[in-house]
C-alpha cells in the first residue's frame, strides 16, 4: 500500500474514532443537540485542517485566514479576523500589510505547532503601537534577525507559527463575511529553487498533519473530567465573571489583553442581566459560544456585542440582556434557546484596571422592570 493510501485510512479512522468519542459520552455528549454540534465541530476543525495545515511550508510560507463564519473553533470572535502562518525560528521575515480600518492589529508567536499540533504557548506579541503605520494604513514589519526598536518581533528557537488578530468594532458582524485585509509575508532566507514535486511521501505528510490537527483539537484534546484547573480569568460558578484580568502566556492568548469568561445557566423562563462598563482601550466584545468554543450564529441573530452596538446608560454603564428571546430591551444576547453557553469579555490595551463584572438572573417576564 503507498503511503498516501494509509494516511488517508488513518485519517477516516481519526474522524470515525472522533465521532465516537468526542461526540459520545466520554465526551459527556448525549442529547442530539450536543451529538450534531460535536459533529459540526469536527468538520470545521477537518476543515481547518485541509485548509491551513495540509501544506504548511515555513521555509514558503502563506497566510491562511483561521475562523469564518462557517469554520469556527477554538474560541473564534464575529468582530476578528484571524490569520496565521508557518514560520521557523531561525529564519526572517518581511510582513506588509494595511490596518484596513482595524482598531486593533495584532501578530503573536506561538511556539510548537509545526506538525498541525495544537501550539504551546504565546511567545511574543507586537500591537500596532509599536509598529509605524502610513498615512494610509500600510505597514512593514520583521520577524525574526537582529533586534530593531520598532516594527519588529523576535523568534525563539521553537518558534512554530505567527497569528495576526485584526479587530473591528462593526456595527454588525455580518461584516466578518466580506473583510479584506491586505497582508503579505516572506521568507527573507529562502532555500533554493522550488520545493520538491508532490510525490507519495509528501502527500502523504500533508495528510498526517491534518491528522494530528484533528486529533489535538478533539480526541488528544484536554478531557473534560481530567482538564488542569483553568487559568483565573475562566469563572467557575455558572452566572459570574472573574474580575478580567491578562492571560500570560497561555497558547493562542493576545498577552496584551484583558480577559473574562464566563458561563450562563438558566431556566427556561429566567434571562441573565450583565452589567458592566467598557475601559478605555483599543477594543472591547463579548462573544456567546457553545460548549465546543464556536462563536453562535453571528451573521443571523445577535450573539455579541462591541462598543460600537451597545447603547450604554445615562451613566455611561452597560446593562445587557442575555435571553432566549428578545426582551424588548437594548442589548440583548440571543442565547438561541441554549440553556447553558459561555460569554467571553475581551478589552484591549485597557487603560488600568477593568471594572468586574456584575451579574443577576431574573425572570425574563420582568425584564423591561
Amino acid at each position: 500500500m503507498s503511503e498516501t493510501r494509509a494516511a488517508w485510512a488513518e485519517l477516516l479512522a481519526v474522524l470515525t474514532e472522533a465521532g465516537e468519542r468526542f461526540a459520545g459520552e466520554e465526551w459527556m455528549v448525549s442529547d442530539d443537540r450536543d451529538v450534531a454540534e460535536a459533529h459540526r465541530a469536527i468538520a470545521h476543525i477537518l476543515q481547518s485542517g485541509l485548509v491551513s495545515h495540509a501544506e504548511f511550508d515555513p521555509e514558503r510560507p502563506v497566510w491562511r485566514r483561521i475562523v469564518t463564519p462557517t469554520r469556527k473553533f477554538s474560541g473564534d470572535n464575529g468582530d476578528c479576523v484571524y490569520f496565521e502562518a508557518p514560520i521557523r525560528g531561525d529564519r526572517t521575515y518581511r510582513i506588509t500589510g494595511n490596518l484596513a480600518g482595524a482598531v486593533y492589529t495584532a501578530f503573536t508567536v506561538e511556539t510548537g505547532g509545526v506538525d498541525g499540533s495544537s501550539t504551546d504557548r504565546t511567545d511574543g506579541v507586537l500591537n500596532d503601537t509599536q509598529i509605524d503605520v502610513a498615512d494610509d494604513g500600510s505597514y512593514e514589519i520583521l520577524l525574526g534577525g537582529g533586534p530593531r526598536d520598532r516594527n519588529w518581533l523576535g523568534l525563539s528557537a521553537d518558534a512554530g507559527r505567527v497569528i495576526t488578530r485584526h479587530y473591528f468594532e462593526w456595527a454588525s458582524s455580518i461584516a466578518a463575511a466580506e473583510a479584506h485585509v491586505p497582508l503579505t509575508i516572506v521568507n527573507l532566507d529562502p532555500p533554493d529553487g522550488p520545493p520538491p514535486p508532490w510525490d507519495d511521501a509528501r502527500v502523504a505528510a500533508s495528510i498526517g498533519r491534518v491528522i494530528t490537527h484533528v486529533r489535538s483539537k478533539t480526541i488528544d484534546g484536554p478531557h473534560p473530567t481530567l482538564r488542569s484547573a483553568p487559568p483565573d480569568w475562566v469563572g467557575r460558578t455558572p452566572n459570574e465573571f472573574p474580575v478580567p484580568q491578562a492571560p500570560g502566556d497561555f497558547a493562542l492568548s493576545a498577552a496584551d489583553a484583558h480577559y473574562s469568561l464566563g458561563r450562563w445557566q438558566l431556566g427556561s423562563d429566567e434571562a441573565l442581566v450583565v452589567t458592566g462598563r467598557w475601559p478605555e482601550c483599543r477594543f472591547a466584545s463579548v462573544c456567546a459560544w457553545n460548549r465546543f468554543q464556536q462563536t453562535l450564529d453571528y451573521m443571523n441573530r445577535p450573539v455579541s456585542r462591541n462598543r460600537a452596538n451597545t447603547t450604554l446608560e445615562v451613566d455611561g454603564s452597560f446593562r445587557m440582556v442575555v435571553a432566549h428571546a428578545d426582551p424588548g430591551v437594548s442589548n440583548w444576547i440571543d442565547t438561541e434557546g441554549r440553556p447553558s453557553g459561555t460569554l467571553f469579555f475581551r478589552f484591549f490595551l485597557p487603560e488600568g484596571d477593568v471594572e468586574p463584572l456584575g451579574t443577576e438572573v431574573v425572570p425574563f417576564a420582568e425584564i423591561g422592570a
